[in-house]
């Protein structure tokens, strides 16, 4: 079998990684299925991440949908959102897989997406105390 051509779409371009807040997050998503007796849907919610969300954020890390284009409603959440680094706002992103809505960003002059945050599409927002994490608070998967 030739080799791939440099630059194929198949070729992983981005690296994905997850910020403190979004390992935060799945750990409060697995107490929650663990006390509501359902270990089986954390254990599917991390199969698919590894499976199908970190695959497809290595290769189109744009295929979310910028987060601003619904802006949230809410003073505290508009604040919030006021309180991010410069610029922050603008490169935020969401991700709908299944019944989570993930909130990543994409660096595009490092190669990086730094997964943000998770929460179940029933919940009310996203919680962007503590939220935003460079890389030195990003673990890479």
């Amino acid at each position: 079998m030739p080799p791939r051509p440099q630059g194929s779409v198949a070729d992983p371009l981005f690296r994905v990684e997850l910020t403190a807040s979004f390992q935060d997050r799945l750990e409060a998503i697995e107490a929650f299925l663990g006390e509501a007796d359902a270990a089986f849907a954390f254990d599917r919610l991390l199969a698919e991440l590894r499976a199908t969300v970190i695959p497809n954020l290595h290769r189109f890390p744009r295929m979310g949908r910028r987060y601003l284009d619904q802006p949230p409603q809410s003073t505290e959440a508009l604040a919030r959102l006021a309180a991010l680094p410069s610029g922050a706002s603008d490169a935020l992103r969401e991700y709908l897989h299944g019944d989570y809505l993930i909130l990543y960003t994409a660096d595009t002059t490092g190669k990086v997406v730094y997964l943000l945050s998770v929460r179940h599409h029933r919940e009310l927002s996203f919680q962007f105390a503590g939220l935003w994490y460079g890389a030195s608070g990003a673990r890479e998967r």
